[in-house]
């Protein structure tokens, strides 16, 4: 079989390569990190000309009519330029928009007129949605959301409480919502058969969080708090797990484009340092140290594209490919980042250093979407009921 990509897809990654190359530059990402910019509007009004933003969808909703593994071509370039835009979030937010059938807001946010986020959460009860009679209500404090300051729409996870139920809402940080299970299993229900839920929150409406401070200087992070909050119902669970399967994959491609970045950038470097008299490249240590990086970029681009190729084909694995290439990803890129930094020395731990911004973007990605423990956990509950009935996991 023929892993490589297609000239069509080579041609994607070409000329988003060379747009990227001239708006997103180091330097423009310097510079871009030195201002109170939300996101760069040059660079996303340039993706929304290209028609990125509508890549993946069909002709029907506005879009080219292509494929996961195209977006997951053109995410592997943005993580690679550390892209101050909010591309990822919004498509993922549209996606959702797309699987709930709501054509006003997918063609809103294909547009580029809108702008998306995913207040995804690590504990299942860290916001909790209860139906009243004039509609849904939100409570709850998300996990840090990136580009919520900047966006209009909050794609939100919730679990679903009962009329009455309060009991939800009492648990701890750091707790488990009575009856909650591990990644990936079978929740108890409540009244309406439901365990957790997707909704959609105007940020409009209800305003936007303030950007707080954090040394990832690419992408705003705000807190989304909702208390009461109304909110639009999208789906259930099932929403719910597709979101997730999405955002690890789009994550890992990101964390992809990073390292490789990465890897070429203390390549380069090893190359052109001379220490003792010979570029350190000629050591042994080093070129280890390198190789093992490679290793793991290619580990990366493997479980990452699995991953792209099982969303697009609908695979019954997806949720255990989007799982591993997380996982993978998670792992191996701060491996990449720590390798990175050793062999650039002194200059690499400095804020002058370009090293940072993609160090600091993948320990965002390792997080996001669930880390590599949480994945891990959630491949076991999905193949648990395999091994019970004597089946392969393989």
């Amino acid at each position: 079989m023929d892993f490589d990509l297609s000239d069509d897809q080579l041609a994607l990654r070409d000329g988003a390569d060379e747009l990227l190359r001239g708006l997103s530059s180091p330097a423009q990402v310097r510079a871009f990190s030195e201002t109170d910019a939300l996101y760069d509007q040059t660079l996303w009004a340039a993706m929304v000309e290209q028609g990125w933003l509508g890549l993946a969808f069909t002709e029907a909703d506005g879009g080219h009519g292509l494929g996961i593994v195209e977006l997951a071509v053109l995410l592997e370039s943005l993580g690679a330029r550390a892209a101050p835009a909010p591309f990822t979030n919004t498509v993922l937010a549209a996606r959702s928009c797309e699987r709930a059938g709501k054509s006003g807001a997918l063609s809103a946010l294909l547009s580029g007129d809108v702008i998306g986020c995913v207040a995804w959460s690590k504990r299942l009860d860290a916001v909790t949605a209860i139906e009243t009679p004039n509609g849904w209500q939100l409570s709850g404090n998300a996990d840090p959301t990136a580009y919520s300051p900047a966006a209009n729409v909050a794609i939100v996870p919730a679990l679903v409480a009962a009329p009455g139920d309060t009991a939800l809402g009492d648990t701890a940080p750091g707790d488990t919502a009575p009856g909650a299970t591990a990644p990936g299993a079978t929740a108890p229900t409540n009244a309406h058969g439901i365990t957790q839920a997707l909704f959609a929150v105007s940020l409009d409406d209800v305003g936007r969080p303030e950007r707080e401070p954090a040394m990832e200087l690419t992408r705003p992070l705000g807190w989304l708090r909702f208390e009461r909050t109304e909110a639009q119902y999208l789906g259930d669970a099932t929403h719910v797990q597709a979101l997730l399967d999405d955002g690890a994959v789009f994550a890992a491609c990101e964390m992809l484009g990073g390292a490789q970045t990465v890897l070429d950038m203390t390549v380069a470097y090893a190359k052109d340092r001379v220490q003792f008299g010979r570029p350190i490249g000629s050591f042994q240590a080093v070129k280890h140290r390198c190789a093992d990086m490679l290793v793991d970029v290619e580990g990366i681009r493997s479980t990452a594209y699995w991953a792209a190729w099982s969303i697009n084909a609908h695979d019954p694995d997806t949720s255990i490919a989007a799982s591993t290439a997380k996982c993978w990803a998670s792992d191996a890129s701060k491996r990449v980042m720590a390798s990175g930094l050793q062999v650039h020395g002194g200059i690499g731990f400095t804020w002058e250093h370009d090293l940072h911004f993609w160090l600091k973007r993948a320990q965002l990605d390792q997080l996001t979407f669930g880390n590599a423990a949480y994945h891990r956990d959630r491949i076991a509950a999905l193949l648990a009921p395999r091994v019970a009935s004597g089946l392969s996991v393989v």
